[in-house]
C-alpha cells in the first residue's frame, strides 16, 4: 500500500517521508506544476538538477489534449512524459471554473457559429458538470466518478477528489449548497477510487493515494465542517483549499488557523495554490505538509523573481550595470552563473533564455526553501528558522 513515515514534528510543523511506486518524497514539499505534461520551460533533467521530488499534472488540459487514450498507448503519464519520480493529478475542476465562466469563446470555437454571442460554457447539476473545451467548445461532462477513472488511467500516484471550487464572492447560502454537493461528490470518489484500487489488488505498489479537499470561502462554520467531514472520510490524505484565489495572505492563514485543530493529525496535508515564500514558511508553521502552484514559472512574464530578501522586479533599471547575482544566498544555476545586469539585458532584448532562467530560479528558491524548512523541523529548531525568515525577508 501507499506509506508514509513520520520523522518529527515541531509544534505543529511536520517533516514526513512518503513511499509511492515511482520512489519517496519528503515534506514539507514545494511541487512544481507540469500543467500539459511538462513544467514550463524546465527540463525532467533541470528538475533533478534542484531536487524536486514530485511534480503536478492537470487533469483538465490532459483530458483534453492529447487525452488519456494516447497517454495509456505510451504506457501511461510517467512513460509518456519520461519522468521517472512520483506524480501527483488534480481534478480539474478550478480549470472547469476558470476557463468555462460566461464569456466569449475561443477564436476557435467562434469560426464554427455563425453568430459571435456569450455563452454559458459550464452548467452544474448533482451528478455532473457539464462544460464547453475552452480550445473548441466541444461539450464534456466530469462527475466524481469519470474523474477517478481519468485520473487512474493517467496512473498518477496521487490523485484528488471532484470538488466545486465556490467562487469567493459567493453567498454563504451558495457556499453551503456547493460545499454539501462536494461532501456527496466526495464520498462518491472514495467508493470509485476504492473499486479502481481493488481492480488491481494483484499488483498493490500501483495503488494511487486520494485526496478529498476542504474547502468554502472564508465562512469560519463551513471550514470547520467541511474539515471535519472531509478529515475523517476513509481515505489516506487531505487537501485545503486555500480560499478562492483572490483573498488576502491574512485570510489564507485565518483559514489554515480555523482548519488545522478539526483535522487528523495522522494524515498528510496538501495546501493548494501556494506559491510564495511567506506563504510556505508560515503554512508549514500551521500544519502543512505540500505546496504547489504554476505561478512560479509564469511570473517572469511580470519579471519577477523571488529572493531572500523579497521579490525583484528585474526591469528596474537601477539592474542595467550590477555585478551582483540575482539572490547571493541561491545556490541555483542562474544566481552562480548570470549577473543581475545579464538577466535584465535578456530581458530588455526579449531574450527567451530570461524566461528560462528565471522560471528555473524561481522553481530551485522554493523547492529548496521547503528543503530548509525540513531541515529545521527535524532539529526542532523551526521557530527560529522562520523568525530568521523574517528578520531577512522584506527588509
Amino acid at each position: 500500500m501507499f506509506e508514509y513515515r513520520i520523522d518529527n514534528t515541531d509544534w505543529k510543523a511536520r517533516a514526513w517521508e512518503f513511499f509511492t511506486e515511482h520512489g519517496s518524497f519528503e515534506t514539507p514539499v514545494f511541487m512544481p506544476v507540469g500543467t500539459k505534461a511538462t513544467v514550463k520551460w524546465i527540463h525532467n533533467e533541470e528538475l533533478e538538477e534542484m531536487w524536486a521530488s514530485i511534480i503536478l499534472n492537470n487533469t483538465y488540459h490532459l483530458y483534453l489534449k492529447p487525452g488519456q487514450d494516447v497517454i495509456k498507448h505510451f504506457g501511461w503519464i510517467h512513460k509518456f512524459q519520461n519522468y521517472k519520480k512520483p506524480m501527483l493529478t488534480d481534478s480539474g475542476w478550478f480549470q472547469v471554473f476558470s476557463l468555462g465562466q460566461t464569456g466569449w469563446p475561443t477564436p476557435a470555437f467562434i469560426s464554427k457559429n455563425s453568430k459571435k454571442e456569450e455563452i454559458k460554457l459550464v452548467k452544474i447539476t448533482e451528478d455532473w458538470v457539464h462544460f464547453r473545451s475552452f480550445i473548441d467548445g466541444s461539450k464534456h461532462f466530469f462527475n466524481a466518478e469519470n474523474v477517478i477513472d481519468i485520473q487512474s488511467d493517467l496512473w498518477a500516484d496521487i490523485i484528488m477528489a471532484f470538488d466545486e471550487c465556490a467562487p469567493w464572492n459567493s453567498t454563504e447560502q451558495y457556499a453551503r449548497a456547493a460545499m454539501n454537493r462536494t461532501h456527496r461528490w466526495a464520498t462518491r470518489c472514495v467508493k470509485q477510487w476504492k473499486i479502481n484500487n481493488t481492480k488491481r489488488e494483484t499488483n498493490w505498489e500501483y495503488l494511487q493515494a486520494l485526496f478529498p479537499i476542504v474547502q468554502w470561502n472564508t465562512f469560519k462554520n463551513l471550514r470547520e465542517e467541511s474539515a471535519k467531514f472531509i478529515g475523517w472520510l476513509d481515505c489516506p490524505w487531505i487537501a485545503i483549499w486555500w480560499v478562492s484565489v483572490w483573498e488576502s495572505k491574512e485570510d489564507v492563514y485565518r483559514v489554515l488557523d480555523i482548519v488545522e485543530p478539526h483535522l487528523p493529525t495522522n494524515k498528510p496535508r496538501y495546501l493548494m495554490w501556494v506559491w510564495t515564500p511567506e506563504d510556505l514558511i508560515e503554512a508549514i508553521y500551521r500544519g502543512v505538509d505540500m505546496f504547489d502552484c504554476v505561478l512560479p514559472t509564469r511570473v517572469w512574464r511580470h519579471w519577477l523573481a523571488f529572493t531572500s530578501e523579497w521579490n525583484k522586479k528585474l526591469k528596474n533599471k537601477k539592474y542595467s550595470l550590477s555585478k551582483e547575482s540575482l539572490d547571493p544566498r541561491c545556490k541555483c544555476k542562474t544566481c552562480t552563473n548570470y549577473t543581475l545586469g545579464y538577466l535584465r539585458h535578456l530581458i530588455a532584448e526579449k531574450e527567451w533564455l530570461w524566461a528560462q532562467l528565471l522560471s528555473y530560479h524561481n522553481l530551485y528558491y522554493l523547492v529548496n526553501l521547503a528543503k530548509s524548512a525540513r531541515e529545521a523541523i527535524l532539529e526542532n529548531r523551526y521557530d527560529e528558522f522562520r523568525s530568521d525568515f523574517w528578520q531577512v525577508y522584506k527588509n
